[in-house]
């Protein structure tokens, strides 16, 4: 206890400066590009606050609104919040590794497969619920290895309250706390889940629950029909046998061999005896999300607790020398990954988007790119206008992305202010039946002659860099003499 004790300071130093460097990286690259869709969006619905939202919790938005609040138009200060949390599961990671009795060497090592997965590199300098979701998990996970090897119960207490924030982002938590819960009733520790501070915490999760569910049964529970569409929308484009590769792609070099070790050895280290549970709670989950249709870095925040596993029982084993060059080479190229795979290049040398498939694989970056030139090619539209259709004109677009876009910039343009059907933009409710005249940001004449009597092309949006369809080759309309006043139109234009 004498020898672990005195290097636990030189330990919490090796992962603590990792953390630091990862953090110090993210920054790095933290106002490179433009603000992505998504951002966008957490901006325009925290200046809307609600207990609830049709697609996520409302912790997210509420961090986007504090932050914009500091610092208004800041880029930096919203992504700030995901940097920390970045770090926060690169620490936690070696904070794991030595909950189970890792060596420093493990304890850096953890860190390091954390700050390296590809998840990381490319969301953690973005405010996504993601990044938020998974920092949270992660807590978790620490709080429970924690409390099997102290037994001190106000950490599962803790581990409760954290589910509740958790549930303020997304609704997945709780299929963890399933598995959980089936793996700890087959391996043991079975007091765990009749403990009273746990019982406690669980109470506090459904109370804490309470706004979001009166408001998601008021609105028709949205973020049900939005999972079943999700779930749709994956099924078709991937489905279940390439979930685990995808998923696994995104634990990094140094991850999958760590995590998958990690599990093998939970299974079979009597010394790893009490934590056992974890290793068939990962497997279930991933069965789950894979049944489910779910995306795949929904189970990311179990890696870094089977990654610490891997991490802490490598370096304790004997490990022959051919071992040791491998491990050696996969943290050199983690180190490398870390560094080559985040966003430097200029915007001059980035590709262009080309086709559907391609815009799927370059989402995040290029996400990043054309709002500035859908705000001039509006404004022009716009100003093509007549002066008495600009006096009661309102911007009205399908995706709700753009919308955002449009309430974060469009002022700056003279641009009057915007709706949208699309997703959780919808229930920030329709224009006012006085709104007249509309351009229109996207969409078809078919449909958009379903809502007005004239239909006219105004232009179009175009943009090196973007998202076709999103950024660029978006076209303009001037929709006017509506069939029927906006509040009867909006319930049947609304889409998930």
């Amino acid at each position: 206890m004498g020898e672990a004790s005195g290097r636990a300071p030189v330990a919490k130093l090796g992962i603590g400066l990792v953390a630091l460097a990862t953090a110090g990286l993210l920054l790095a690259v933290i106002e490179r590009y433009g603000f992505f869709g998504d951002e966008l969006y957490f901006l325009a619905a925290g200046r809307r606050l609600d207990v609830s939202y049709a697609d996520q919790g409302p912790l997210v938005p509420a961090i986007a609104r504090l932050m914009d609040l500091i610092a208004p138009g800041s880029l930096f200060a919203v992504r700030l919040p995901s940097v920390l949390a970045s770090a926060g599961i690169v620490l936690l990671a070696g904070l794991l590794a030595r909950e189970f009795g890792g060596t420093r060497g493990a304890q850096t090592l953890s860190a390091l497969a954390a700050a390296s997965s590809l998840f990381l590199l490319s969301q953690g300098h973005l405010l996504a619920t993601a990044t938020i979701d998974s920092v949270l998990w992660v807590l978790i996970t620490w709080l429970l290895v924690r409390w099997v090897r102290t037994r001190v119960d106000w950490l599962l207490f803790a581990a409760g309250c954290v589910t509740a924030l958790d549930m303020q982002v997304k609704w997945l938590i709780p299929a963890f706390w399933i598995c959980v819960a089936l793996a700890v009733l087959v391996c043991g520790p079975r007091r765990m889940l009749i403990n009273p501070m746990l019982l406690t915490g669980a109470f506090l999760v459904g109370v804490s629950m309470v706004p979001s569910l009166v408001w998601q049964a008021g609105h028709g529970w949205p973020q049900l029909a939005m999972s079943e569409i999700i779930g749709a929308d994956e099924a078709a484009a991937r489905g279940p046998l390439l979930f685990t590769p995808e998923a696994l792609k995104l634990a990094g070099v140094l991850g999958v061999p760590l995590l998958c070790y990690g599990v093998w050895r939970l299974f079979r280290a009597e010394r790893l005896r009490p934590y056992r549970f974890l290793a068939p709670a990962a497997i279930l989950l991933f069965v789950f999300f894979v049944i489910a249709s779910g995306r795949p870095y929904y189970v990311v925040g179990m890696f870094p607790v089977l990654a610490a596993a891997g991490s802490a029982e490598l370096l304790r084993d004997k490990v022959y020398p051919l071992g040791r060059w491998a491990i050696g080479v996969l943290a050199v190229v983690a180190v490398w990954s870390s560094v080559v795979l985040l966003p430097w290049r200029p915007a001059a040398e980035i590709e262009p988007v080309h086709g559907p498939e391609d815009a799927a694989e370059k989402l995040t970056l290029n996400g990043q790119f054309g709002w500035q030139d859908l705000m001039n090619s509006t404004a022009n539209a716009y100003h093509r206008l007549t002066p008495e259709e600009r006096k009661s004109a309102v911007l009205v677009t399908d995706s709700y992305t753009r919308a955002a876009a449009f309430d974060e910039f469009g002022a700056q343009h003279g641009l009057p202010a915007v709706y949208s059907p699309g997703r959780g933009f919808g229930y920030f409710g329709p224009p006012p039946d006085s709104a007249k005249t509309v351009l229109y940001i996207g969409g078809t004449e078919p449909a958009l002659r379903a809502a007005c009597n004239r239909v006219e092309p105004l232009g179009k949006s175009e943009s090196r860099l973007g998202l076709p369809g999103e950024t660029t080759d978006v076209p303009i309309w001037r929709c006017a003499e509506l069939r029927e006043p906006w509040s009867k139109l909006w319930p049947d234009l609304m889409t998930l």
